[in-house]
C-alpha cells in the first residue's frame, strides 16, 4: 500500500483514472488458459511494443513517473529508490531536469543478467519502460546488479532502499541483495513478473532469479518471494496510472497491474484454476502471514489400501490439511513398488491446501503381481522447509483374481406391506460380502438399485405393496463379482412369491446406464442411438449385468428379445 495520497486532478501530463482501462479485446487470448499456457498467451498479448531510445526515457517518464501533486509549484520525480526530492523546475525539460538532479535510468532487472557477447542493447528489454525507472544516483550505485531479496543486515540504507547480505533462503546464491521499501515491493514484483513473461527467451547469463525456459522462468525461491510481496503490497493508483501512461508511450500494458491475481494463476495459489477475464476484479489472495505447515498427514504415518486382485484397482483418499503454503505442493510416489500405486496429480495448488476444507488425494492401488507391496508418498515444496517434508507409507496386499461360484437365490420371507427378507444360499467360497440387485417394476419402467449384506439374507424395508419387484444376488471378493443368481419375484400384494421362470429381456434404469434383467443368458446385445448407429455390442449378456452409457436416448435389443427396449440415460 502506498503512503502517498493522490489528490490533485486535472494535470494534463498524468492520467488519474480510478481503474485500469485497456482496449476491448486486448487480453482475449488469455481467456480460458491456465498456468504456462496462460503465461504464453499473456506474452502474446503484450510483447509487441515500440522500442524506445534509452536516452530519451526521461521525456516519457515525465508522464508516467512524477507525482500528481505539485511540490512548491513544481513537478516532482517519483523515485522508488529514495525519498530525496528531485524537481522539474520551471523552464526545464524532462531531460535537463534529469541531468541537473544527477538522476539515473535504472534497470530493475539488471541488464548484465542478459549480456551476450558483451552487448546488452540488442534486446528491447534494454529500454522497456516496464523494467526501467528514474533513480537516485547513490541508491543505484549501491544496488549494482544484486537480485531482489530480504537483507539480514545492511551495507547501504537510505530509508527506502536497502543493500546487504541476504537472509537465508533469499538471493539465489548472491551474497548481497537489494531490498526495496515495503510500499514498493509489489511494484517491483509486478515488473519482475512482466520481465519473466515477455523476455523468457533471453539468455539469462546470471541465474539468481531467472532461468531460460518458457515456464516458470523465475526461480522457485524468487517467484515465491515476489508473490508474497505482490500480495502484501496491492496494486496502487500510482501503478494504475503508470500503466495507462506507459501504454501511450510504448504501446503495451503490464497485465500484472491490470489483473492483480494473474501471477497467482501462473506461479501461485491458483495454478489449478482457469483464468477468465470476467472473473477478475473480485477478492485477491491475502498475504501469507505464518510459516508454511502440513498438519495432516503426519510424517511417518501409513495409508493401508487393503487387499486387491491382480489387475484390479482399490482407491482410498488421503486427507491433506495445511496452511500458509506459498506455492504448489509437490506429491511423488517413490520406492521399489511405486508402480503398484497411482495418484492423479503430482502437484496440488496452495489454495487447495490452505483452504478450510480437507483436500482428498485419491490414492490408487493397482497391483500387477501377487504379494505385499509398499511405497512412499512424499509431499514437499509449497514453501515448506526441507525439514518439514512429509513421507507416508503406502501399503497393500494383492491376490490372484478369485473364481466365484454362481449363487442360488431362494424365496423371500416375512413379506408385509412395508418390507420383506430377500434370501439366498451361502457361497461356498471365501468372499467379502453379497450384492443384491433389486428391480421394481413401476409404471415408469423397471427401476434398479443395489443392497449389500454380510449374511445370506437382507431386509428390504421400503416395499410398495402395489409394485411388483424381483431380486438377484452376487458374491463379491476383492471387488470381483460372481455371475448373477436366478431371479426371485415378489409380486404386488402378499400372495405372489416364487422363482421367475424364463423372465423376458427387460432393463432397469440406473444412474448413467442400465441393468439387464433376465434369467437365462441371451446373445447379441446391441445398443443403438437415435440415428441407428450401434454404440455398444456384446456377444452375450447375463441378468444383473450393469452397462454404463453417456447421457442420451437409446434402443436396446438382443437376439432373443422380441421387442426393442427404449432407454433414456440422464
Amino acid at each position: 500500500m502506498k503512503k502517498f495520497l493522490l489528490l490533485a486532478i486535472g494535470l494534463a501530463f498524468f492520467s488519474m483514472s480510478a481503474d485500469a482501462v485497456y482496449k476491448q479485446g486486448y487480453y482475449d487470448k488469455m481467456d480460458g488458459k491456465k498456468k504456462e499456457a496462460l503465461k504464453a498467451a499473456a506474452k502474446e498479448c503484450v510483447q509487441r511494443h515500440t522500442t524506445l531510445v534509452y536516452t530519451d526515457l526521461p521525456n516519457y517518464w515525465q508522464y508516467s513517473d512524477v507525482y500528481p501533486d505539485l511540490y512548491n509549484g513544481s513537478k516532482r520525480w517519483w523515485d522508488m529508490y529514495s525519498d530525496n526530492i528531485y524537481l522539474i523546475r520551471s523552464g526545464q525539460t524532462a531531460r535537463s531536469s534529469f541531468s541537473a538532479n544527477k538522476m539515473q535510468r535504472e534497470h530493475s532487472v539488471p541488464k548484465s543478467w542478459w549480456k551476450k557477447n558483451g552487448d546488452v542493447e540488442y534486446t528491447p528489454a534494454y529500454s522497456d519502460m516496464w523494467n526501467l525507472y528514474p533513480s537516485d544516483g547513490p541508491a543505484n550505485q549501491a544496488k549494482l546488479n544484486y537480485p531482489l531479496g530480504l537483507c539480514k543486515s545492511t551495507t547501504f540504507n537510505n530509508g527506502v532502499s536497502k543493500v546487504g547480505p541476504a537472509q537465508t533462503g533469499y538471493g539465489g546464491g548472491s551474497g548481497n541483495v537489494f531490498e526495496p521499501a515495503d510500499e514498493y515491493k509489489g511494484d517491483f514484483a509486478r515488473s519482475f513478473f512482466y520481465m519473466a513473461m515477455v523476455y523468457d527467451d533471453l539468455p539469462w547469463v546470471v541465474n539468481y532469479m531467472y532461468r531460460q525456459n518458457t515456464w516458470p522462468t523465475l526461480q522457485p525461491w524468487a517467484y515465491e518471494m515476489l508473490l508474497q510481496w505482490s500480495r502484501a503490497d496491492k496494486v496502487s493508483q500510482k501503478e494504475i496510472d503508470r500503466n495507462d501512461a506507459v501504454e501511450k508511450s510504448q504501446g503495451n500494458r503490464n497485465p500484472f497491474v491490470d489483473f492483480p491475481e494473474l501471477a497467482e494463476y501462473i506461479w501461485g495459489t491458483r495454478t489449478n484454476e482457469t483464468f477468465y477475464i470476467k472473473d477478475q476484479g473480485g477478492s485477491v489472495t491475502p498475504p501469507i502471514t505464518g510459516d508454511p505447515v502440513i498438519n495432516r498427514p503426519v510424517n511417518g504415518s501409513a495409508l493401508d489400501l487393503g487387499e486387491a486382485a491382480v489387475g484390479h484397482t482399490v482407491v482410498m483418499p488421503l486427507e491433506i490439511d495445511g496452511s500458509n503454503l506459498t506455492s504448489a505442493l509437490t506429491v511423488r510416489i517413490q520406492g521399489a513398488d511405486r508402480g503398484m500405486f497411482y495418484i492423479p496429480v503430482n502437484s496440488i495448488p496452495a489454495s487447495d491446501i490452505n483452504s478450510s476444507e480437507l483436500y482428498l488425494l485419491q490414492v490408487e492401488y493397482r497391483p500387477t503381481s501377487v504379494g505385499e507391496h509398499t511405497a512412499t508418498l512424499r509431499l514437499y515444496d509449497g514453501g515448506l522447509p526441507l525439514s518439514q517434508d512429509v513421507a507416508v507409507t503406502l501399503q497393500g496386499q494383492a491376490f490372484e483374481v478369485p473364481s466365484l461360484s454362481t449363487l442360488t437365490a431362494t424365496a423371500a420371507t416375512d413379506i408385509s406391506d412395508e418390507s420383506y427378507q430377500a434370501n439366498w444360499e451361502e457361497s461356498p467360497d471365501v468372499i467379502d460380502y453379497y450384492v443384491v440387485t433389486r428391480v421394481r417394476y413401476t409404471s415408469d419402467g423397471p427401476q434398479a438399485s443395489k443392497l449389500t449384506s454380510d449374511f445370506n439374507y437382507v431386509l428390504v424395508e421400503d416395499r410398495d405393496p402395489e409394485v411388483a419387484e424381483s431380486y438377484t444376488v452376487q458374491a463379491s471378493r476383492l471387488g470381483i463379482l460372481s455371475e448373477p443368481s436366478n431371479s426371485i419375484q415378489v409380486g404386488a400384494g402378499q400372495g405372489s412369491v416364487g422363482t421367475i421362470s424364463a423372465q423376458p429381456f427387460t432393463i432397469g434404469n440406473i444412474d448413467g446406464g442400465f441393468v439387464v434383467m433376465l434369467d437365462e443368458e441371451q446373445t447379441g446385445l446391441r445398443v443403438f442411438d437415435l440415428t441407428g448407429r450401434i454404440v455398444l455390442e456384446r456377444e452375450s449378456v447375463h441378468g444383473g449385468e450393469v452397462i454404463l452409457l453417456p447421457a442420451g436416448i437409446y434402443i436396446v435389443t438382443t437376439d432373443q428379445s422380441g421387442t426393442p427396449v427404449k432407454l433414456i440415460v440422464e
